[in-house]
């Protein structure tokens, strides 16, 4: 059963929806966003156990995907250009393969329908050991991370998932329910193998990236037989934080070819 998913809209004309990665949300891509909506109608969402949206027991590809195309039925009067970036990339790719009608184009940025190595799981479990109720500031949290995960920029990006409410700090992602599926977010469901979408379709890999390699050639070409594939230089997964500029020039490009 479909989640009713919190989203944004910006701008007017043709619709893009933008699907957060594992520990986004739509926060995190209102910039681009608003550079996109001088000439789309952009909606940004919040995937289920995510951000403003609701909570649920279920965290897999096939009930994400249908909570948004039910978005997009509730919202869109056409088929729309999904972009999904690392875990909204594969529900991007599920719900082009499964509700192609309501698709008219599809970016990938940054991910394989394949397994993928992913966040590592230490880092759901280092979350789930912070002392929440102990803490006052989301830097003493950020803190707390720093024996389990060195890097600063991950543990800043970590951290957007902390909320302060009147009764303390709150994490807005749900985290029992995403340990509980975490192997099924690395994974690609092989409930679609011999699904096609024929409509075209952008493949975005950081250069720096090592999560879309030459063995994900036939993979990506035998359920998207038109996908382009083209890489985004000077950026390594986060590749819309690390080369915004040429990110949009290549969204941009592919929106408006015909």
């Amino acid at each position: 059963m479909s989640v009713k998913l919190s989203h944004n809209v910006f701008g007017e004309g043709q619709t893009l929806v933008i699907l957060h990665g594992l520990f986004g949300s739509k926060r995190n891509w209102s910039s681009i966003a608003r550079q996109l909506s001088d000439t789309f109608r952009v909606l940004t969402v919040d995937l289920r156990n995510h951000g403003e949206s609701p909570w649920n027991d279920i965290h897999d590809y096939p009930s994400m995907a249908e909570d948004v195309a039910t978005l997009i039925k509730d919202e869109c009067s056409e088929p729309v250009c999904t972009l999904g970036h690392s875990m909204g990339g594969k529900v991007a790719m599920y719900l082009s393969l499964v509700w192609p009608k309501l698709v008219d184009r599809l970016i990938v940025v940054d991910i394989p329908p394949a397994r993928s190595s992913g966040t590592p799981i230490d880092y759901v479990h280092a979350m789930q050991n912070v002392p929440l109720a102990t803490l006052s500031h989301r830097r003493d949290v950020e803190q707390a991370l720093a024996n389990m995960i060195p890097d600063p920029k991950v543990r800043g990006f970590l951290v957007t998932n902390i909320m302060t409410q009147p009764e303390g700090l709150k994490w807005i992602a749900n985290l029992d329910v995403i340990e509980r599926y975490f192997d099924k977010i690395l994974a690609w469901p092989d409930s679609v193998n011999g699904y096609q979408f024929s409509r075209p379709t952008l493949f975005l890999e950081g250069e720096h990236s090592g999560f879309v390699g030459p063995e994900h050639a036939e993979v990506i070409h035998k359920l998207f037989p038109v996908a382009n594939r083209q890489v985004i230089e000077n950026a390594g997964h986060w590749i819309h934080v690390e080369n915004t500029e040429a990110f949009l020039h290549a969204v941009r490009a592919f929106m408006e070819s015909s």
